[in-house]
């Protein structure tokens, strides 16, 4: 469906060879609001370069730039926009950010100390299956919110298992701790480190770890 300035663009072209009159009525549009969004049309656009230089950021970017980066860039290239202008820019443009990343964080502090961190910032592994680290990222994709918890092994970066849910909750991570534990021959007993701050899903992170084999 047209907006209203497309119809009026599209009326404004075609009153070149019909009546204006019977356009509208066809169009559906008042005579009042013809003529205002026509002097709006002839009016200099003050943003037009702005508009090219924030479609230019965006797509150099390949879409990974929200309003705040491009506004960040447009100060670097000596243009100078606050952030309502910019989200405006990018909304007449039809774009928006295609990927929004960042850390889940339910709760802050202590609230989500479970037990000890066995790691002690110690990342370095030996051998295979013997240090894994898991974590809850969220990823916003078409205004939508996915989490992802995947189990990596600090020894070659592999990752051992993941699951993907629509919401943060103890159950999401069950599969992928189920699936992680296939892997595991008798004699392996990994350190698991959870980064998560999220005190129910880092409970059954630890409660897992003390009914299994993991440490």
């Amino acid at each position: 469906m047209l907006n209203v300035q497309e119809t009026v663009s599209i009326v404004n072209e075609l009153r070149q060879e019909w009546p204006l009159s019977r356009l509208l009525i066809v169009s559906g549009l008042p005579r009042s609001t013809f003529y205002y969004h026509v002097r709006r049309l002839a009016a200099p656009d003050r943003y037009q370069s702005a508009r090219a230089l924030v479609l230019k950021i965006y797509h150099q970017h390949k879409g990974r730039y929200g309003y705040r980066r491009i506004r960040l860039a447009c100060r670097n290239e000596g243009v100078l926009l606050n952030g309502k202008t910019v989200r405006k820019l990018m909304k007449e443009l039809g774009i928006s950010s295609l990927i929004r990343v960042k850390k889940y964080r339910s709760y802050k502090g202590e609230q989500g100390r479970i037990c000890d961190n066995l790691l002690k910032r110690n990342f370095d592994a030996k051998c295979p299956n013997e240090k894994w680290v898991t974590d809850v990222t969220e990823f916003k994709v078409s205004g939508k919110k996915l989490y992802l918890s995947p189990i990596m092994d600090l020894y070659n970066g592999e990752i051992i298992s993941y699951n993907l849910a629509t919401r943060p909750q103890p159950s999401m991570v069950q599969t992928m701790l189920t699936d992680a534990l296939k892997q595991l021959s008798k004699d392996e007993h990994p350190i698991l480190h959870s980064d998560s701050n999220n005190a129910g899903i880092s409970f059954y992170h630890h409660s897992v770890c003390c009914l299994t084999r993991l440490v």
